[in-house]
């Protein structure tokens, strides 16, 4: 599936068409270039979900929980450009995370790629040349 974002009013959409799509998948790793987008993404999919809380980068906490108001879901958003070795990140407890059932968005997933469940969605983000956002979403 190929997602093109080519402006903050076109996220929305591109954001529930993403929830649409996710299906019973709950971890989903966001690739791309610093800047790129993936926070923004993320905060859009998380809106679509219901979350009313403030969705920012747990760049300096490392991850951030949300819950929907309308599900009830919970949803963990980390990012892992900090990291320096995946035992940092298995010491916070994230496989626990990753396998709880609970919706959990990456940033940075290379970073800790060993810890990663095998059903892992990948998200590819691209900027093109026009200044749109690509995302090439593939298991």
């Amino acid at each position: 599936m190929i997602l093109v974002v080519n402006d903050l009013q076109t996220i929305r959409r591109a954001a529930a068409e993403f929830v649409r799509a996710m299906g019973d998948r709950t971890v989903f790793a966001f690739h791309g270039e610093m800047g790129v987008g993936k926070t923004t993404f993320i905060k859009a999919v998380c809106e679509a979900l219901g979350v009313e809380d403030a969705v920012g980068s747990p760049t300096f906490a490392i991850v951030n929980e949300y819950r929907s108001a309308t599900t009830g879901e919970l949803v963990y958003h980390f990012d892992f450009y900090r990291i320096r070795q995946p035992a940092e990140a298995q010491d916070i407890g994230v496989e626990d995370c990753f396998y709880s059932g609970a919706l959990c968005f990456i940033e940075w997933p290379e970073k800790i790629a060993q810890l990663l469940p095998a059903d892992t969605v990948h998200v590819r983000m691209t900027e093109e040349t026009d200044r749109t956002r690509k995302m090439e979403i593939s298991d």
